[in-house]
């Protein structure tokens, strides 16, 4: 174990009362490393930087791409251009500068905001389940049901629920004043590693984040399940291979973002409460689990969608056509 892990795990042989500071100090067992994990971590971010800005300056002037689908990929663009901006400064001031300590509002505030952003995230996978299922499923009134104004109720929905929702997270935790320690085990401020901090009862805190956790995660993920098994049931039904093909296809894109986001959630939800992961794994895992999805999802996007590869080429290949 590092000087520095010894020197910081000294600040847990005391008791704090509303302590006005935490101490990050980045993953533990690894900070002689951590130096040079933080060089991927920083890639990762800008591809997610880069990917996603880029889609939100697509999506807006390619007339072709404004339908529900894109303009729900265009939220969540700005939702994984907003995880990454909470979350990296300070990681990776932690792992290239040694800026550990952060005070304990903006811990609060760094902890809403990456919780209220994944929550918003897995309600607009949600919404894109069911624009999916409108559009195989009932695609004669595709257009009628999905109009601008739903299209707007939808995300201001998902929104609110999210706002309010993980808004009363820092609520519960402001609340509490003694605490056996200020050195929270992770490279940002996550509910239950704070949680753990708190030297009095905590069995409202750990309630209702599980709570929200099943409520936003949980009821989304059950609700896109039910959702592909009426496309798949819908696409079986179809007599021609090529129709079934094409189907199919519509739903790839959103099936692996679907994929990638939920598996990653549940693994590092569940190992951080109930499994018996090492603590450095599952910081690097949760890490990943926030960074790579919004790296990911430009990339999957772009690569099966025909306007947004055509744009790209035009941006990174010199061609005399788009000159003109």
């Amino acid at each position: 174990m590092s000087r520095g892990f010894i020197s910081l795990m000294e600040y847990t042989n005391l008791s704090y009362l509303n302590p006005r500071t935490v101490i990050l100090i980045g993953i533990p067992g690894l900070e002689n490393v951590q130096f040079w994990i933080g060089f991927p971590f920083f890639f990762v971010c800008l591809v997610a930087l880069l990917g996603n800005i880029f889609l939100l300056i697509i999506i807006p002037t390619e007339r072709s791409l404004h339908q529900p689908m894109y303009i729900f990929l265009a939220v969540l663009a700005a939702t994984d251009l907003g995880l990454c901006i909470a979350i990296a400064p300070k990681m990776l001031a932690v792992f290239w500068f040694g800026s550990c300590s952060m005070a304990f509002d903006a811990c609060l505030t760094q902890l809403f905001f990456i919780h209220a952003l994944q929550g918003m995230e897995s309600g607009i996978l949600l919404a894109m389940a069911f624009d999916r299922y409108v559009a195989i499923c009932d695609p004669l009134r595709h257009t009628s049901i999905l109009t601008s104004f739903f299209l707007f109720r939808v995300v201001l929905m998902v929104a609110i629920r999210a706002t309010v929702l993980v808004g009363v997270l820092p609520i519960l935790l402001k609340r509490l004043q003694w605490f056996h320690s200020v050195v929270i085990v992770h490279s940002y401020c996550e509910h239950m590693a704070v949680v753990k901090l708190v030297a009095e009862d905590v069995h409202i805190n750990k309630s209702y984040g599980l709570f929200v956790a099943f409520a936003i995660l949980g009821f989304d993920m059950i609700f896109v399940f039910i959702s592909y098994i009426m496309i798949f049931q819908a696409v079986f039904r179809l007599s021609q291979k090529e129709a079934r093909s094409k189907a199919f296809n519509t739903c790839t894109a959103h099936i692996v973002v679907f994929l990638e986001f939920y598996i990653l959630a549940f693994f590092s939800f569940f190992s951080h409460r109930f499994g018996h992961v090492s603590p450095y794994a599952h910081i690097l895992l949760s890490t990943i689990y926030l960074l790579l999805p919004p790296a990911l999802n430009p990339i999957v996007y772009g690569a099966k969608t025909k306007e947004i590869r055509r744009r790209v080429a035009q941006v990174f290949i010199l061609n005399p056509n788009t000159q003109q």
